[in-house]
């Protein structure tokens, strides 16, 4: 029987209706946004660190070379706290060659997943670069740029003030603006390039200008056991009486993961 027209509008809006929820069945749903490092309001976890390196030689050399990093974080809530130290030994023929020492603290509080602000403190001796000591204390904000899948980009600005003693009993307290910036590359899923660089420029002396670089490549032999390797450079443009101005070290060795 056929409908009569005034009964023809509502019928086609009924099954125009109906047939909207199967429509949106057949549609899959959009997959999440990609994790962002800078996780906002986030659950605790901690993890645990560990690189090695050893090199040991005899006969017609005699070179010994070691070195070791440890790194502790803490993430809770809005806040990310961590924890650093490391060393790099060698010796040639029975004699110290490197002896370098570093440990540092960081928190930031995360005011969203971009944004955050930092506080950071770090120790440094390195006798052949002619520094006895060095102690840095920065403070800042941080913004990440891009959170891709498989690129992550983060910015950082704030002032750095530093106490250093030389070798020699120079001393050298100073602050400086401080810009920085680390990217992240995922190679594979777990395989991954990550490079850093930080510029500390002195507020009161325009020559005495600090650059920090560190590239790091990372290849996983299962989830906790990884090849690490590192190339960083560390340059002043006003080194230590008698010192150069460019230091370069190359570690490679195992990372252990907890």
């Amino acid at each position: 029987m056929a409908l009569s027209r005034s009964w023809r509008a509502p019928a086609a809006l009924a099954t125009l209706l109906a047939a909207a929820p199967l429509r949106a069945q057949d549609q899959p749903p959009p997959p999440p946004p990609p994790p962002l490092p800078f996780a906002f309001a986030q659950p605790t976890t901690v993890s645990l660190g560990f690189d090695l390196g050893f090199l040991s030689t005899g006969g017609n050399s005699d070179v010994t070379t070691l070195n070791f990093a440890e790194n502790l974080g803490l993430k809770t809530g809005h806040w990310m706290f961590g924890q650093t130290a490391g060393t790099i030994y060698g010796s040639t023929a029975g004699v110290t060659s490197a002896d370098q020492y570093k440990a540092g603290l960081r928190a930031d509080y995360h005011f969203s997943a971009r944004m955050a602000a930092y506080g950071l403190g770090s120790f440094e001796r390195n006798r052949f670069a002619g520094i006895a000591q060095n102690f840095e204390e920065a403070s800042g904000l941080g913004y990440l740029v891009a959170a891709e899948p498989a690129d992550t980009l983060v910015f950082e600005t704030g002032i750095s003030f530093n106490q250093q003693r030389g070798t020699g009993g120079e001393r050298s307290d100073f602050a400086a603006g401080r810009a920085a910036a680390a990217y992240k590359h995922l190679v594979t899923q777990s395989a991954f390039a990550r490079q850093a660089l930080e510029i500390l420029p002195d507020l009161a002396d325009g020559a005495n200008l600090r650059v920090n670089s560190q590239t790091d490549l990372v290849a996983p032999l299962s989830k906790k056991v990884a090849i690490k390797s590192s190339y960083a450079v560390r340059f002043d443009h006003q080194p230590e009486p008698g010192f150069k101005r460019t230091d370069r070290v190359f570690t490679t060795g195992v990372q252990i993961v907890f």
